[in-house]
Order: C-alpha cells, then sequence, then structure tokens
C-alpha cells in the first residue's frame, strides 16, 4: 500500500510540476512578446523624427567634417597611377572607354576589356596617345568565368601585378516587364549587371589582397530609386551594390572598394544603338554602344577615377539624387505619389515596341539594328598586346 500511495504521489507532483512550468513558460513568453510589442511600437514612433532632427543638427558640422577629409585626401593621399596596372572591364566605348582616357592621362598601365577586338585597339591607341604608359588589349566575354580568369591570368603574366580593376560593363532596358513575350533574355540582362561583375572580381581578388589594390564598380542611382521600364536592371544594380557592400566588410582594409553610382546621364536610356538577342524578341540597348563624347559620361568618368584614387568609398554624380534617399525611408507613399505624378505628365504609357509582340508607334523609328550574337555565345578572340 506504501508502494502505490508513493507512485501515485510521485505522478501527481510530476505532472503538476509539468503544468506549472508550461504555465509559467507560456505566461514568461507571453509578458515577453508584450514588452517586445510595446518596446518595437515606441521606438517606431521615437526613432524616426528624432533621427530627422539630428541629421538637421548635425548636418552642417558632418559637411565640414566631410570637406576637410576630402582636402586631406586629395593633398596627401591620392595614390600615383603612373605605372599602376589597371584593368577595365566594358571598355570598348561609353562609361568604360572614358575611364581608359582618365587612367591613361595618369600614365597606368592599362588592359582593356571587351568583345569588340577592333574598337578596342582604336581605343588603345588614343589611350597611349594621351599618356598610358602601355595598354594590352584583350577580348573576352565578362559573363564567362573562365574568360575572366584568362584576361586575369594574361595581365599578371604579362605585368605580373594589378593594381585597380574597373567593372564598367553593363546592360540596360527600356520595357514594362508585362510587355514581355520571350523571358529567354533575363539571364543575359541579369549575367551582365551582376556576375560579369564577380566573375572578374572573383579571380582578380588574391592579386589586389597582394598589391593593396581597388575594386571600383559602375552602379546607378536605380539600385535604391528604382524606374519604370528598368526592372530587371534595377534589381540587377540592387544586388551588386549589396554584394559589394558586404564584400567590403569581408576584406577589410586590405582592398579598397569604390562604388560608383550615375543617375540619367547624357540621355543614355534614348540614344545609342540597339541590339536584338538571337533567339529572343526583346530589344535591348546596351550601354557600351553609347557614344561617349558628351560631357555628363567624360565628367562622370573623371569623378570615378578621381575618388578611386583618394579612395573614395563613394563616387556620386549627380549627388542631389541622395535627397530622394530620405524620402524613401521617411516618407515612401510622398515619393511614389510624387513619381507618379511627374510619369503621368509625359500623356500616355510609351516604351520600346520592337520584339514585345506589339506595333512600333507611327511617331517612333521602325529601324533597329542587328547585331552579331548574343553576349553569351560571342568567341573570346585572340589576345592582342599594343604596347609603346
Amino acid at each position: 500500500m506504501f508502494s502505490f500511495l508513493h507512485l501515485i504521489t510521485h505522478y501527481f507532483l510530476h505532472f503538476s510540476f509539468r503544468h506549472f512550468n508550461n504555465h509559467f513558460f507560456f505566461t514568461y513568453r507571453n509578458h515577453t512578446t508584450l514588452m517586445m510589442d510595446l518596446v518595437t511600437s515606441f521606438l517606431n514612433l521615437v526613432v524616426p523624427p528624432a533621427t530627422m532632427m539630428m541629421l538637421a543638427f548635425s548636418w552642417p558640422a558632418l559637411c565640414f567634417i566631410n570637406a576637410c577629409e576630402w582636402v586631406y585626401n586629395t593633398l596627401y593621399t591620392i595614390e600615383d597611377m603612373d605605372g599602376k596596372v589597371v584593368i577595365i572591364t566594358g571598355a570598348s566605348s561609353g562609361i568604360g572607354e572614358q575611364i581608359a582616357y582618365e587612367y591613361a592621362k595618369r600614365r597606368a598601365n592599362l588592359v582593356l576589356v571587351a568583345r569588340r577586338e577592333q574598337r578596342l585597339r582604336a581605343i588603345s591607341e588614343k589611350a597611349r596617345y594621351l599618356g598610358a604608359n602601355s595598354a594590352i588589349v584583350i577580348a573576352a566575354d565578362v559573363v564567362k568565368e573562365d574568360d575572366c580568369r584568362r584576361f586575369i591570368n594574361e595581365t599578371v603574366n604579362f605585368y605580373g601585378r594589378v593594381d585597380h580593376l574597373v567593372n564598367a560593363a553593363s546592360l540596360g532596358h527600356t520595357f514594362y516587364f508585362d510587355e514581355v513575350t520571350d523571358s529567354s533574355v533575363f539571364p543575359i540582362l541579369l549575367d551582365i549587371n551582376f556576375w560579369g561583375n564577380v566573375y572578374p572580381t572573383f579571380v582578380a581578388l588574391p592579386y589586389l589582397h597582394q598589391s593593396n589594390g581597388r575594386v571600383i564598380v559602375n552602379a546607378s542611382v536605380e539600385n535604391w530609386l528604382p524606374l519604370p521600364r528598368m526592372s530587371l536592371y534595377a534589381a540587377a544594380k540592387a544586388a551588386l551594390v549589396n554584394f559589394y557592400e558586404t564584400l567590403r566588410l569581408e576584406v577589410n582594409n586590405d582592398v579598397g572598394i569604390t562604388i560608383a553610382t550615375h543617375g540619367w546621364i547624357g540621355g543614355e536610356m534614348t540614344r545609342g544603338k540597339f541590339m536584338l538577342e538571337e533567339g529572343a524578341e526583346m530589344q535591348w540597348k546596351e550601354e557600351r554602344e553609347l557614344q561617349a563624347s558628351g560631357g555628363p559620361v567624360e565628367e562622370f568618368a573623371r569623378l570615378i577615377v578621381s575618388g578611386a584614387c583618394r579612395g573614395d568609398a563613394y563616387v556620386k554624380y549627380p549627388s542631389w539624387h541622395d535627397t530622394f534617399l530620405l524620402f524613401r525611408v521617411f516618407a515612401p507613399n510622398v515619393l511614389n505619389w510624387s513619381f507618379r505624378l511627374l510619369l503621368s505628365t509625359h500623356g500616355t504609357r510609351r516604351t520600346s515596341m520592337v520584339g514585345v509582340g506589339k506595333p512600333i508607334s507611327e511617331g517612333g523609328s521602325g529601324r533597329y539594328l542587328m547585331e552579331t550574337t548574343s553576349p553569351r555565345k560571342l568567341p573570346a578572340g585572340p589576345i592582342t598586346f599594343s604596347k609603346t
């Protein structure tokens, strides 16, 4: 009898204790959740206006500090590029071409990379005329890892080092997403704008560690300020910027990273050549095809090279676009309403209709240029050396 009572008492205490623990645990968790919800709600109400007030009061001091830092870096820490080795992808035209000329004026050794070898030859001649110590022309496709490994290895074999890697290759588009009839070109757009930057960086990073070099990235304001007809382009640029922001933390100060973001310069979405990708019904505008003889593109290239040589983490042109970022964070609805109002003033919806299954408007041009084959299928071509 005693054993039986002892057993009953044991089970009673055991289940009572478990019930008490469960009740205590759930009560504690509910109280903790409630407390966290209250703290979160309080911070949501207080932090945004408090941050705005802090920015308003500290803005003059921050501007003064930034100006002093800029003057100091310009006078005492600017990098001498004479004899340094600079690899520039997407160098056959556009912003890549102009960056090559800016480095040439600083007497750097240039490695010009793009798919069009003949165009690169002409640019290398002009670069040497402007002051480049030497220029290597390499025909390659930056969306192919093997091609990237090839032109990086050729550079190291010839010069023995890599100091700056400039990722200037980029591909834009001007269509509304719901007008697409062939999605096979989507990977091409993302390949060039994202993997066309990641692959060269991945291969060159060990050599940049050795030289304490720098990676320069051609990004765009659309990475955080999306605009119509640029959905995939904006998504690719956002991924690109986040990749390099993370990489900046990983490499610490061993390798510098300069992210250059441009706004709407030189009407780049409305001029230049167009190409129709093989097997895909879509009209594309390739930024590397732009005629880069205008002021904004040249000015942006000059700012990029100057900022990279100063060690700037960011280069922005024009910089007033940053004001939209405050609205994006603190008043996104106001920003959306403003853009909808501005875009609605241009009348009915318009887009590039070539290849999207719809006719071109009578007022637009009915002709477009067929450009060889898809970037994924172009041959790499031989390596050409052009040295003074």
